[in-house]
This record gives C-alpha cells, structure tokens and sequence, in this order.
C-alpha cells in the first residue's frame, strides 16, 4: 500500500483539553495512521487554558514571526509544538496573544460566546496553512475536524490551491454535533474575503452560526465524515445535497480501519457517496 502524507486540523486535542468524541480521535487518529507508515502533522489551537509547562510546550522560532492581516490589522503568528511520547507523534500549536491567551476556549467564564470568534477561526484556519508552506510539507490530504477549523476548505480550495504546496490535495471534512451557542458577527463574511474567494464561494453563509460554517466547509471539502451518531439533520441533508463521498460514524474499535480505507478510495478517485 502506497503511504501517504495526511494533515491533521482539529479544533480540540486530548490531552491538552478535556476528552470528547472530536479530542480523542484527533489524538488516535493521527498516531494509528503513522504507525501504518505514513507522513502526518497535526494542528490545533494554542488556546491559553492548555498548560505549556506540564505539557513541555515550546516555540518554534523558525516557524512563528509572519503577520496574519485581518480587518486590516497585523496579528503575529506563533507556533509552538509539543511531542505525546507514547505516541510518538508532534502537536503543532498555532498562538497569538490577542485571540488566544485567554483562559477558556470558545466561551467566557459565564458561558458567553466571545466576540472576536470569527477572527480566532480566520486566523487559525490561515495559521495552518501557512505554517505548513514554511514547513515545506505537502500533504495528500488534509483532514479537518470541527467547525472552529472549517475554514480551512474554504482557504485551501480558493486562495492556495495553485500552491505548489497544496497541488491535488483532497480535503476530509469530519461533522459533529459540537455545538457552539453563539453566532458569528455579521462582518465575518467581509473578513473572510481573500483572493480568490468570490461571493458565490460563500453563499450558503446565510447565517453565521456553527452549522453555517459547517454548510461552507463541505462546500469546498472533497469527502465527509460524520465524527458523531447524531449529526444534526440539516447537515446531514447539506451533505447529500453536496453529493459528497460519505463514511457513516465509526465506534472507537472501528474507525481507524475505516477512516484508512476512506483515506485510501479517496485518494484513488473510487469512492462514491453512502451512508
């Protein structure tokens, strides 16, 4: 079997934030698909309440010092990176000091969806993809996983898809039921203009909430997975409207398997839509 290069974007990691269905399997996934032999990286928000110290974070200086403009402003943009010993495998950690050195991830100490979740997402999802051009690693897939980093589709198939870097990359886009109570300010469609992005790109942003973006990145991703048993049936219906390659949920004795083989057909342009 051919091994493959696969690039891991998920919004929450265990064990830097507490375990969910998204956490573990962004912590398995990647560590089972290397010991198969093949390439992988892995990103995720350095949100402010994951401990550097306990978990031996450190910066990458040749990785952090870009600007990332949103809204017309300069955010700088930090990498750091830890290693999971028993699995063997790097977490890449993308920072800046204004979005994410707060104490929580998505919500205040009350509940409250903060404000600037729209510029965290941009910028996370832009971190990535240009942390991984510094690297000079170019992956045969990249796999998303949670709304946060839904944008991800969006940039890779719009604005870095002439990128050598990037060239035929398949996109994998994992839905689940994360819900996010807020919704996103209503100049997050202006923010997230770049070239290459037209108006239709981002039409089925009718409403800024989770589910929107959600509906914008199985637009432009190649594949799904559903990360979660109950997946809300609008986006299940969005999928199949889409007529997007689809892999049902996998129990945790499963999927692993079952996400290799999905990989694999994808790669291999012999996958057609179930579920």
């Amino acid at each position: 079997m051919k091994k493959y290069k696969i690039l891991f974007v998920s919004q929450e990691i265990t064990p830097y934030l507490p375990e969910s269905e998204m956490s573990k399997v962004a912590r398995y996934l990647p560590q089972g698909i290397q010991e198969q032999g093949n390439e992988i990286r892995t990103f995720m928000p350095k949100y402010g309440n994951i401990n550097e110290r306990r978990n031996q974070l450190h910066e990458v200086i040749r990785l952090s010092g870009m600007n990332i403009i949103i809204d017309e402003t300069d955010h700088p943009l930090i990498i750091k990176v830890a290693s999971i010993q028993a699995a063997r495998m790097q977490v890449y950690f993308i920072e800046n000091e204004d979005y994410f050195q707060r104490r929580f991830v998505l919500s205040d100490e009350k509940g409250n969806p903060f404000e600037d979740n729209d510029e965290r997402a941009i910028f996370f999802a832009r971190g990535v993809l240009e942390t991984v051009k510094k690297l000079r690693w170019s992956p045969d897939i990249v796999h998303c996983l949670g709304w946060f980093g839904g944008l991800v589709p969006l940039y890779l198939k719009k604005t870095y898809h002439d990128d050598p870097i990037f060239t035929n990359v398949k996109v994998v886009y994992s839905v689940y039921n994360d819900k996010y109570e807020g919704t996103l300010r209503s100049s997050f469609k202006e923010k997230l203009w770049m070239e290459g992005i037209t108006e239709k790109d981002i039409e089925v942003l009718t409403d800024t909430s989770w589910k929107g973006v959600m509906k914008l990145a199985l637009k432009h991703s190649d594949a799904v997975i559903y990360g979660s048993p109950d997946v809300p049936e609008e986006i299940n219906q969005f999928a199949k409207q889409m007529d997007l390659p689809r892999l049902s949920y996998q129990d945790e004795e499963h999927y692993l398997a079952s996400y290799s083989e999905f990989y694999e057909t994808i790669l291999n342009g012999k996958i057609h839509a179930s579920v």
